[in-house]
């Protein structure tokens, strides 16, 4: 019998972290738990009321999750096990019976209302807006009257459980609009790797001086590694002093990534390793010929069989 498990996500149901949740085969059939936050499914898993949780990384919009990245920072034990892609599509909703002609007020979380802006001043010109604490807030909002509001701005899912008027949907103005999420859990052993592999960590520099940064990014570099995500946050103990958080295109287990690894160990004063997952796209890694696993084993056997006095072929 499969054991039951639980997954925690930023609730309640009908988030974008829910439909980020809906992509992982393994989660489907088992307890969803809704959180409030971030630091709240985090603490799921470490303290072991939750085997996973769904948490937001990157948006392409707005950017790093800064609440995210720096839970990811100083809460040791926890490990990336994949990522999931969600296209942030909005919804204008109302209570049963409503038409979009009623419409004068209109709750939004302001994230969520920014990124409409364009369409509700071509549709709703005349509107005004009420804040909201989320997306699912407002719509629960206007259904319970708790907001003085006609209509509300939401993700899709959450027509999957209440009873909405849909006024007007995909009113966001960046179609292209796309959030970034991860499942993380305990500390485990990476995946194999597929191919397909992403590696995240985030690494503090040593001292502040001219060329620091560069160091840490030659690292990467000479070993033919591309980096997709490279975002600074501020480490807090005094001003100027940052970590970097790093998506690495590859798994630790490729020869070239380990060097890597190895390397930034070497002069970093922390390094944390998020993880070595699926790349969410599938899209295989592609480097130089000149760095691929053959290569640095044939350099590393090289060097072992000079140190061994071993004749030179």
């Amino acid at each position: 019998m499969t054991e039951r498990r639980t997954y925690s996500y930023l609730g309640p149901a009908g988030t974008f972290t829910e439909a980020a949740l809906d992509q992982v085969p393994e989660a489907r059939g088992h307890d969803w738990r809704p959180v409030h936050n971030v630091g709240e499914a985090l603490a799921d898993v470490l303290e072991g009321r939750s085997h996973a949780a769904m948490i937001a990384i990157e948006n392409s919009v707005e950017g790093g999750v800064s609440t995210t990245l720096d839970a990811l920072a100083t809460k040791p034990g926890l490990r990336i096990v994949g990522e999931y892609l969600v296209r942030v599509n909005f919804v204008l909703l109302g209570a049963p019976g409503t038409a979009l002609d009623d419409v004068d007020v209109i709750a939004a979380h302001p994230v969520a209302y920014a990124q409409c802006h364009g369409w509700l001043g071509r549709h709703l010109p005349r509107h005004s807006h009420v804040p909201a604490a989320s997306n699912v807030a407002s719509a629960l909002g206007i259904l319970d009257g708790t907001l003085p509001a006609q209509a509300a701005i939401a993700a899709p899912g959450i027509v999957r459980h209440h009873e909405f008027a849909v006024l007007a949907e995909d009113i966001g103005d960046n179609e292209n609009a796309v959030t970034r999420f991860v499942l993380v859990t305990r500390t485990t052993r990476p995946p194999e790797p597929t191919g397909a592999d992403k590696t995240s960590l985030i690494v503090e520099l040593p001292e502040d001086h001219p060329g620091a940064l560069l160091e840490l990014l030659e690292q990467f570099s000479t070993r033919g590694i591309n980096l997709s995500l490279i975002e600074s946050r501020p480490i807090g103990d005094e001003l100027g002093r940052y970590r970097f958080v790093l998506d690495a295109d590859g798994h630790i287990l490729d020869e070239r990534m380990a060097d890597a690894v190895l390397g930034i160990r070497r002069f970093s004063p922390s390094v944390v390793f998020l993880g070595s997952y699926p790349r969410a796209d599938r899209r295989i890694v592609q480097y130089p010929e000149r760095y691929a696993d053959e290569v640095f084993v044939e350099a590393r056997d090289w060097l072992r069989g000079l140190i061994a006095g071993e004749p030179e072929a």
